[in-house]
């Protein structure tokens, strides 16, 4: 395989479409790391700004969901609101470029931070839930799991006049609610063991599970290069695959609008937004055919 410096020698300086394509066209198959910039074009918030920095209050962290009845309660009461826009989003343009480059062959494996699932809605099969899926809810005591459109049931049972609020939409789910009593908000739990009911996705100050971590460096290991595309990498649990692909001499390459956590580390960024970026990238390499 030729040498990266070869093929590229201003790799790191270059910021066009034509020197991605040569890039990854020479290094193939990748594995794709995708973040929260992949599903704004479905009408899912991200979280940080163009700096990297938090557009409103952090996400809830995992000892408070488990240890803080308020907590649960504040944050069960904004998902019943804010579920019914998260479940209709539909993949955008930047989903389906990615399944057709997976379906081409040019992608081994996609490590998705993302929780929404909208990769697979696209088409891509080989897909690693890094952080879990938000369309499921586990019972923290039994490990029961049953739907989130189940539990929305359950939700609005307990809390009838809650479904007709309104809030925007928040990146988790959930929504920006505010100026009401959460503390009157009913939790239901657990009906099979009455332990705490929780998204089955990782909170921050929770571990990404082990085996789940394995898969996805198992994809990375099979591949030539590191594509990372609408992340900015300021979450660890991602960072990790940039870190491991540089160990093995991988090229990592980007899709992303805005600072990222090291852009030392990558071999060359494209600042371009992830749908039209990424539809000009399988528009080159995987043409839809014409019947």
């Amino acid at each position: 395989m030729p040498l990266l410096t070869d093929l590229l020698p201003q790799a790191a300086a270059s910021t066009d479409l034509p020197a991605l394509t040569h890039l990854l066209q020479h290094h193939r198959p990748w594995t794709v790391l995708t973040g929260a910039g992949v599903s704004t074009g479905s009408g899912i918030p991200d979280y940080r700004d163009a700096q990297g920095a938090w557009k409103r209050p952090a996400p809830v962290r995992f000892q408070d969901f488990m240890d803080e009845t308020l907590t649960r309660q504040r944050y069960w009461a904004r998902s019943l609101v804010g579920w019914p826009v998260f479940s209709q989003a539909q993949p955008n343009a930047a989903h389906q470029a990615l399944a057709r480059l997976e379906q081409a062959g040019y992608i081994q494996g996609l490590i998705t931070q993302n929780v929404d699932g909208l990769h697979q809605r696209a088409g891509s099969a080989r897909v690693v839930d890094l952080h879990g899926r938000l369309d499921q809810v586990v019972c923290m005591g039994c490990g029961q799991r049953m739907a989130r459109a189940d539990f929305q049931h359950e939700l609005i049972t307990a809390n009838p006049d809650w479904q007709h609020l309104s809030a925007s939409a928040a990146p988790d789910g959930d929504a920006d609610l505010g100026g009401v009593d959460f503390a009157a908000f009913q939790v239901p739990a657990c009906s099979t063991c009455g332990g705490i009911l929780k998204p089955d996705v990782v909170f921050y100050g929770e571990n990404v599970p082990a085996a789940r971590r394995q898969e996805a460096m198992n994809h990375l290991a099979a591949s030539g290069a590191l594509l990372v595309v609408g992340s900015s990498l300021m979450v660890y649990s991602g960072l990790r695959f940039v870190h491991a692909a540089k160990q093995a001499g991988l090229p990592v390459a980007a899709i992303n609008l805005g600072q990222m956590r090291d852009d030392a580390l990558l071999d060359l960024k494209l600042a371009q937004a992830c749908a039209p970026a990424l539809s000009s990238l399988a528009d080159l390499l995987a043409p839809a055919r014409s019947d």
